[in-house]
């Protein structure tokens, strides 16, 4: 069977522990490979090698990690269909749906080639008589990254590209579930020319996560995953003073208004809600159907729903693959089942879809639930899973009120003809990411992504220009070139002349 090691110092490296985790390949339920759990000792090795890579990679021009990174993109690039297919294998999602998490992930490489016009920093000329402030930018030295298994490729490229090009060095921690893609993407970055040590991997499970949150010579940690997790990272990086930018869960709304074409936002509310089996942060949970468009709009998303084809990822027919694992899958199936217990009308019941040829896989089919209870688990929860749920408002005002009830702010959308409803919706609704007439309102890579309330937590939203400033500090520099013409002893208060 297949180990994935870890990738420590620009090769890999094969763990000592005994411990391994299994990697399945979700649409025929096989245990293909096989992952090594880091040592508390291989995770300081790792880092010590990117303390050590730091005395130079922190010092190296922009030009070298600019050049570095173009190269990376290019590599990216020619082997985005391979990356693809790793995907595929070991989470589940469709190759159409893979080739587009590359191609996100590709946009923050993109940004990080541009660094150099990121980081030229400010310069205020005589401020004073013969003096000069400058503010600058510059890195924090050994950061981390923990990533989630429903983009294994994406997220940790959210990450490292723009730390490395800050002039950090980089310990990732990946899911354990799905780890070969972000093992593929620091061979691609070795190929590239990135220097031994400045991009490193430690494969594992709370072991490996727990020492890079207390190891002293890690400045700084990211994190993507569930709300649970998210607050221990937070709680536990800054026990041990680090930076920390931790992206939790979601449970996002996409209101529908009278006025809105129902044909599109019944395709957009299908698309946002099972995508990716459901299995992403971003996806729509809950349909807020205002007046009297819910029992059109439920119609509308029930036929839709019923005709999405079900299959493996490699299949180029499926529009939709597996879920991670068995046990997701019949966690997600127990939320139908108890939202019918709880006063739900079940539309749409995907809990009992098998796909011929692969009744060992993962699978799942679409669930749709209508007039759903908010006090409802289905509701109330993160399912990640292809669950939509559809909740009735009469008003555009319990619509809002509905949505800002929730501990969540990840991401939200309205769909509407109203330029004057859409405006008001976007200043008013309490989420960090807002679409109108967009449904998975995830911002380009030169914008930030990052939510409100229980979906984030520390001060900085990831990539964009603040992923730029959680990667680097601020430093103030005043200067005084006194002319040779000066002299003498003035004993009062500086002033500004």
């Amino acid at each position: 069977m297949k180990t994935i090691d870890h990738w420590i110092g620009g090769k890999p490296v094969e763990g000592t522990s005994g411990r391994f985790g299994p990697v399945y390949n979700p649409a025929t339920g096989a245990l293909e490979k096989q992952v090594a759990f880091a040592t508390t000792d291989e995770v300081d090795t790792a880092v010590a090698t990117a303390a050590a890579a730091f005395e130079s990679w922190g010092r190296s021009s922009l030009a070298t990690r600019t050049a570095i990174l173009f190269k990376f993109r290019e590599l990216l690039d020619a082997h985005r269909d391979e990356i693809a297919e790793l995907i595929s294998a070991e989470h589940g999602k469709v190759h159409s749906d893979a080739l587009g998490e590359v191609a996100r992930g590709l946009e923050i490489v993109e940004l990080a080639c541009g660094i150099s016009e990121k980081l030229k920093g400010e310069l205020s000329t005589q401020v004073s008589t013969r003096v000069d402030v400058a503010s600058i930018r510059q890195p924090l030295g050994v950061v981390a990254g923990i990533t989630p298994f429903n983009f294994p490729a994406m997220v940790p490229m959210w990450m490292f590209p723009l730390a490395i090009a800050c002039g950090n060095t980089f310990v990732l921690k990946p899911s354990e579930k799905d780890p070969s893609a972000s093992f593929r993407l620091a061979e691609l970055a070795a190929e590239a020319g990135l220097p031994d040590g400045v991009l490193n991997i430690v494969q594992g499970d709370k072991v490996a996560v727990d020492r890079l949150l207390e190891h002293p010579d890690i400045a700084a940690v990211s994190f993507v995953g569930s709300t649970p997790i998210a607050k221990y990272i937070q709680l536990k990086a800054v026990e041990h003073d680090k930076r920390v930018q931790a992206l939790g869960g979601a449970k996002n709304h996409m209101v529908v208004l009278p006025d809105a074409d129902l044909d599109f936002a019944a395709d957009q509310a299908i698309n946002a809600a099972y995508g990716s089996a459901g299995e992403r942060c971003m996806a729509v949970s809950v349909v807020v159907a205002v007046g009297d468009t819910g029992d059109e709009l439920v119609e509308r998303i029930a036929a839709r729903a019923r005709n999405l084809r079900i299959g493996p990822g490699d299949d180029p027919a499926s529009e939709m693959g597996p879920l991670i694992t068995r046990e997701h899958r019949d966690k997600v199936a127990s939320y139908v089942t108890s939202a019918a217990r709880q006063g739900a009308e079940v539309v749409v019941d995907g809990t009992g879809h098998t796909v011929e040829g692969h009744e060992n896989g993962f699978f799942i089919g679409v669930s749709l639930l209508d007039k759903v209870p908010v006090t409802a688990d289905a509701y109330r929860d993160e399912i990640f899973g292809p669950v939509l749920c559809v909740v009735r408002a009469d008003t555009y005002d319990d619509a809002i009120e509905l949505v800002n009830s929730s501990r969540w702010g990840n991401g939200t959308a309205i769909f509407t003809r109203d330029g004057g409803a859409a405006r008001r919706f976007q200043l008013e609704v309490q989420a960090g990411m807002v679409g109108v007439n967009v449904p998975i309102p995830v911002p380009v890579g030169y914008h930030s992504f990052g939510g409100w309330k229980d979906s984030l937590f520390g001060d900085l939203h990831i990539y964009g220009n603040d992923g730029i400033a959680f990667y680097t500090q601020g430093k103030v520099i005043t200067t005084r070139w006194p002319d040779p013409a000066d002299g003498g002893i003035d004993l009062g208060f500086p002033s500004h002349s």
